[in-house]
């Protein structure tokens, strides 16, 4: 039996959002599926970033899933995008509907029994068609932003109301043991040219990460500091300086693996309850070493993702987006993986 659930709007945007499953429980063993529906209810064409909808492979947290009130970990990619372009949206003609169905099983852990409630949240359209850019990323659960910091303004997402469903799973919880040892590099399917370059750049990543640590364990808060990660704040300057010590120490004393397997067109992901594991892409070779989106800062960016170290996302990519957001809301800033990464390349270098 198909269950109906009620539906929750971003007025501004006139779009609206539903989640619906065709099961209200399910057993051990059992994959969750949802059908997201979006619907634009305005009288004109609306735009919304490929990525932040279910209509393609899902490699952002586009759920909030929580078990009897208890965030549940996104477990899927976060990966690291170039500043996106036309090319990246997708439109939504007035008045229409658009459905996806989405496999939630393998992206977040539903091991445990209880009592799901699911939710599909991503950004307003109408602040990326006004600004070209992505400025949020938006999948986030609001207890998961309050236990970082993270202030969520409701009014730039848009989000459907929450499916319940009941679980009866398996009570073995999924882990990923967190790799102990001393510091090494190796490699996956990677070869001998690309193993130097990945350690050439490793070494510049190393560099990133020293520069940023001396620069926040000096209690500087210039320019540098203002322009990727807002309006100096004694505790949001904490977390920033706790982050890049977490960065630094992952970098030069942790098993760093890289994986050259990846052939999608952005620069690299990595999944965030799998250190210290790295997967580059095309865009990641055609890179500079260090400077600007360099091989370097890639890999600051996504050693920051993993949750052992700095447990960042992907609220604004490309460095437009990544200074607006550091205006506009720095305690998004601050967990923005972008953000770490421009501060940390300091180009243009800035005091």
């Amino acid at each position: 039996m198909t269950a109906a659930f009620s539906m929750s709007a971003y007025a501004a945007s006139g779009i609206t959002a539903t989640v619906s499953t065709d099961k209200q429980s399910l057993g051990p063993g059992e994959d969750l599926v949802v059908r997201v529906t979006l619907t634009n209810t305005t009288s004109a064409p609306q735009r919304l970033l490929k990525w932040h909808t279910p209509f393609g492979a899902i490699e952002e947290s586009l759920f909030d899933v929580s078990r009897d009130g208890v965030p549940v970990a996104y477990e899927g990619k976060h990966v690291k995008r170039p500043a996106p372009t036309a090319a990246d949206y997708v439109t939504l003609q007035p008045g229409k509907s658009y459905s996806a169905k989405v496999e939630l099983s393998a992206i977040y852990d539903l091991s445990m029994t209880g009592d799901y409630a699911i939710r599909f949240r991503t950004h307003a359209p109408d602040v990326l068609t006004k600004t070209g850019v992505r400025p949020d990323k938006v999948a986030k659960t609001e207890a998961e932003d309050a236990a970082k910091g993270v202030q969520v303004d409701e009014d730039d997402l848009l989000q459907s109301a929450p499916v319940q469903v009941w679980i009866e799973g398996t009570n073995q919880k999924r882990s990923v043991p967190i790799p102990t040892g001393e510091a090494s590099l190796a490699f996956s399917q990677c070869s001998a040219s690309q193993q130097s370059t990945i350690t050439s750049a490793i070494s510049a990543a190393k560099t990133m990460a020293n520069g940023a640590v001396s620069y926040l364990n000096a209690g500087t808060a210039g320019q540098r500091y203002t322009k990727w990660f807002g309006t100096y704040n004694s505790t949001r300057s904490a977390t920033v300086k706790s982050h890049f010590a977490n960065i630094k120490d992952a970098l030069d004393n942790k098993p760093i693996v890289v994986d050259c397997s990846c052939q999608e067109s952005y620069y690299a992901y990595v999944y965030p309850t799998q250190p210290y594991k790295i997967y580059v892409c095309n865009a990641f070779w055609s890179a500079p070493l260090s400077g600007t989106d360099s091989k370097g800062g890639t890999l600051v960016h996504e050693t920051s993702h993993f949750n052992v170290v700095a447990a960042t996302d992907d609220w604004a990519y490309g460095q437009s987006a990544a200074a607006s957001l550091a205006i506009s809301n720095p305690s998004r800033a601050i967990d923005n993986a972008d953000s770490h990464e421009y501060f940390g390349e300091n180009t243009p270098a800035l005091p």
